[in-house]
């Protein structure tokens, strides 16, 4: 599902909104392995499938959870269309929570909705509560409020 608005001025009207859920992504090992070189995060949960199998309490290997927490801006992009901006950054996170693990070979998608709105120089921040769920798991993977500035 996918809002869009005309006018970056039509933000503060998507207070308590539901934008719906994003599309799925796929959790590959090959996703997980190249997160892992780029952030040097190489534990063997992650990317060592026989050996998390074998010893982990989760049965196989899982994604980590800042990978989880970095496809926000992803789902969001799915989520939420402004037409005339000049830019939108991240701006940070309020809060974050992993509730459960990212077995590698699921899929997640974002369900979000718009806590605030506030006018910043230049455009609007916007803060989302957003809850990233993963196929097959029933608590979610991670619970976040993202922080976004969208600039005119």
């Amino acid at each position: 599902m996918t809002t869009h608005l005309s006018s970056i001025d039509d933000l503060p009207g998507l207070v308590g909104a539901d934008l719906g859920s994003s599309e799925w992504i796929d959790i590959t090992q090959q996703r997980v392995n190249g997160f892992a070189e780029d952030t040097e995060d190489r534990q063997w949960i992650h990317t060592d499938p026989g050996r998390a199998a074998r010893d982990s309490p989760f049965g196989g290997p899982i994604a980590h959870g800042y990978l989880t927490l970095s496809l926000i801006s992803a789902f969001w992009e799915q989520m939420l269309v402004v037409d005339g901006l000049s830019m939108a950054v991240n701006y940070g996170l309020n809060k974050v929570r992993f509730p459960a693990a990212v077995p590698v070979g699921s899929r997640v998608r974002m369900a979000a909705s718009v806590s605030s709105v506030d006018a910043v120089d230049g455009g609007f921040q916007v803060v989302l509560k957003a809850v990233i769920e993963a196929e097959g798991v029933t608590k979610p993977v991670c619970v976040a409020e993202p922080v976004f500035r969208l600039y005119r």
